[in-house]
């Protein structure tokens, strides 16, 4: 594991990334033995800092919960980082997209906390139980490590890519609707590009919620009432350049855009 200066360093490193709109090497082909602990560990300590400055933690995103995201990065495992109160926008927001690195969108469920889940051994009855209302989301990538031969433990010390997210369409009740059979239509500049099932999140989105509350338990976190919890994709990460237009459609749960400028 790595002493305590260089995870300082490496997530002022990050830091300095996230605010330069820049991409540092692959922090596995610098520091040889680098475990998944050191790199939540790096991801805490660039989190407590943004805190520190004024940012409000309001939750926590999945990643890496789909086969289909599993191939598209050679990462075989689940993932989370965490969300501030400025990287949550509403459907037809405008983002700039100077603010972020490596830009892709990748389409979800929300699930909206209204009680506390603490692990261990949090079921995906519990995540339904603890659950006020789930909302569609879009996710936006935001990588500043070099793609190209990313381990978990880069993606998680670069707060598993977690840019920003984007609400919209109808919130609805977990027992509204059987959740593994909301679909969507991903277009970019009124063009499709994907579409996918939430079911492709680990058989159901609300399993990815039971996954994240009890890692977090070994980290002696737990997730509270209120929290947004991006739940995991279900199509691949689209990549966006500036002046696209986002537009997914959620059918009976409505739709959310977006434009980068």
């Amino acid at each position: 594991m790595l002493d305590d200066t260089t995870i300082d360093a490496i997530a002022d490193e990050l830091a300095e990334a996230d605010r330069s709109r820049g991409v540092v090497p692959l922090l596995t082909a610098r520091y040889e033995g680098m475990t998944i602990e050191d790199s939540y560990e790096i991801q805490k300590r660039w989190s407590d800092r943004r805190i520190a400055e004024g940012a409000r933690l309001v939750g926590h995103k999945i990643g890496l919960t789909s086969k289909v995201m599993q191939v598209a990065t050679g990462i075989t495992e689940p993932d989370y980082g965490v969300i501030h109160d400025d990287m949550v926008f509403e459907s037809g927001a405008v983002l700039p997209f100077d603010r972020f690195s490596n830009v892709r969108i990748e389409v979800e469920l929300a699930f909206v906390l209204g009680k506390p889940l603490q692990g261990p051994n949090v079921t995906i009855f519990d995540v339904l139980n603890a659950t006020d209302y789930v909302v569609p989301a879009l996710e936006v990538l935001n990588s500043h490590i070099e793609m190209q031969g990313r381990t978990i433990v880069d993606t998680i010390s670069d707060n598993a890519a977690m840019g920003a997210m984007v609400i919209g369409g109808r919130p609805v009740k977990v027992d509204d609707h059987d959740l593994r059979w909301v679909a969507a239509l991903l277009y970019r500049n009124e063009t499709i590009e994907d579409s996918g099932v939430a079911g492709a999140v680990l058989g159901h989105p609300a399993m990815g919620v039971a996954w994240l509350a009890n890692k977090l338990a070994h980290h002696g976190q737990s997730l509270e009432a209120g929290e947004i919890i991006l739940a995991g994709s279900f199509t691949r990460p689209m990549w966006v350049e500036r002046g696209d237009t986002v537009h997914a459609d959620y059918g009976e749960l409505g739709s959310i855009t977006c434009r980068f400028a």
